[in-house]
């Protein structure tokens, strides 16, 4: 059980092309994820369909037995069709590199400003698990029923 009590401490490395960004961080209270911003030097255009990696600037260290998990900002996806392709994308504990966002857009051209808040991260507890190997798995009502078989 998480103790959601507990706060877990990320150290975050600011790279050359994120000076003067903000640190990533939660824009309200509530707000379960912080915003990551675009780390670019000019505006990025992103021509409709085609999908850029845009830099962030910072670097992490996740605890071990955490993950970042990269999901899109509701606004630019509902105003202005902006995705990230491979969401949820995932930031393991062990990589340090900077991170990148994918993003495509799904419905017209879209510019990227220097800045910009482009997507959020979420730190997510990894449990540790083992694969067993059976010969039968139980049953259930839904079985194997895959893509739709729950309804509509």
């Amino acid at each position: 059980m998480c103790d959601c009590n507990k706060k877990i401490i990320v150290k975050v490395k600011r790279l050359p092309h994120a000076d003067g960004l903000p640190l990533p961080q939660r824009m309200s209270s509530g707000a379960s994820g912080f915003d990551l911003c675009a780390a670019v030097i000019g505006n990025i255009r992103i021509v409709c369909n085609y999908i850029v990696k845009i830099p962030t600037g910072f670097c992490f260290e996740i605890p071990v037995g955490y993950e970042m998990v990269i999901r899109p900002r509701s606004g630019l996806s509902t105003k202005y069709g902006i995705i990230i392709p491979n969401s949820p994308a995932t930031i393991d504990s062990d990589y340090r590199g900077e991170v990148f966002v994918s993003l495509i857009s799904l419905l017209h051209h879209y510019i990227v400003s220097p800045g910009e808040r482009i997507a959020q991260g979420i730190i997510q507890i990894v449990p540790e698990i083992e694969m067993v190997e059976v010969d039968e798995l139980r049953e259930t009502v839904r079985g194997s029923g895959g893509f739709g078989s729950t309804g509509k």
